[in-house]
């Protein structure tokens, strides 16, 4: 007597080409993402956005855009920017405020 087993039933079969998600390097906007979380979840202030992402031999070099004083006119904030550096696997290794300037003005050309 055979035993039928439904598709349902079976136990899926290991791939070569599938990988769990922790197991393969982030892309490009998921190391933004995980920097962003982990930097706010270490300094007081919310990041505004992401001005930078490069790729090194360890992982990823991300350049953070912060409000750090917000002021009345907009234009007269004061932000920084922070350099995160995440690995291969998107964990913090380390961070550091780069820069800090007025929301209006001008970079140095």
């Amino acid at each position: 007597m055979s035993t039928l087993i439904h598709m349902a039933e079976r136990e899926p079969r290991p791939t070569a080409t599938k990988t769990g998600p922790r197991s393969r390097p982030p892309k490009p906007a998921e190391a933004a993402r995980q920097a962003c979380e982990q930097l706010a979840s270490l300094i007081v202030h919310e990041p505004e956005g992401v001005s930078g992402v490069t790729r090194d031999e360890d992982g990823w070099v991300v350049s953070v855009d912060v409000l750090e004083v917000a002021r009345i006119p907009d234009t007269t904030s004061l932000l920084a920017t922070y350099e995160v550096r995440v690995d291969g696997r998107g964990e913090l290794q380390e961070y550091r405020r780069v820069r800090r300037y007025r929301r209006g003005a001008a970079d140095d050309c």
